[in-house]
């Protein structure tokens, strides 16, 4: 279903128009009263009425696996969410999501609420905040980073902090910046 449609390149995300919650609710249930949905994949969804939707239609099948790739801003910077739809995702699709795919940014937004904070925060105090508002697994992803090697790392329940490291994947990074990689894995995932 279409939440938002967004004039971008390879590079990034220039303009989006985000779609009326009452479409974005009507598409998912007429594909789901004609189809079986083996998964959920959610991405952009630009504004807090698409959230609640989303999560309502999440509530009621609440047997089909959810990949949340929380798209807060474009690959070149550009924001895509604002901090009260950045709070809606907290607080109504995480605690409903088998696993959550933010790159390092996101995630310190998310488990975040004090804006400066979010520079602060280790990987492993994001990934327990995280975990904690509910979601099974949290895959952090490092191709945001300015490292030579990019790292994703996938945390679950458990540990002494209340999280902890299932396996952690890493490779030389290519040259060049890329656009998409996240929404990609996460689809890949679903």
């Amino acid at each position: 279903m279409i939440t938002a449609v967004t004039v971008q390149d390879t590079v990034g995300v220039d303009d989006f128009m985000v779609m009326e919650a009452d479409w974005v609710n009507d598409q998912a249930r007429f594909l789901l009263e004609d189809i079986p949905v083996a998964a959920f994949k959610i991405g952009m969804l630009g504004s807090v009425e698409n959230v609640a939707v989303v999560a309502q239609l999440l509530a009621d099948y609440p047997d089909i696996p959810v990949v949340l790739d929380p798209v807060l801003a474009s690959g070149g910077g550009n924001e895509l969410a604002d901090e009260d739809l950045a709070s809606a995702l907290r607080d109504m699709l995480i605690p409903q999501v088998s696993i959550l795919t933010p790159n390092t940014i996101e995630a310190r937004r998310l488990a975040s609420n004090d804006p400066d904070e979010d520079e602060e925060l280790s990987l492993e105090q994001c990934a327990t905040r995280l975990l904690a508002l509910g979601c099974q697994h949290l895959l952090i992803t490092g191709t945001h980073d300015n490292t030579r090697e990019v790292v994703n790392t996938l945390y679950g329940h458990g540990g002494m902090q209340g999280s902890k490291v299932i396996r952690a994947d890493r490779w030389e990074r290519l040259p060049h910046s890329y656009h998409g990689s996240g929404c990609t894995l996460a689809s890949a995932i679903a």
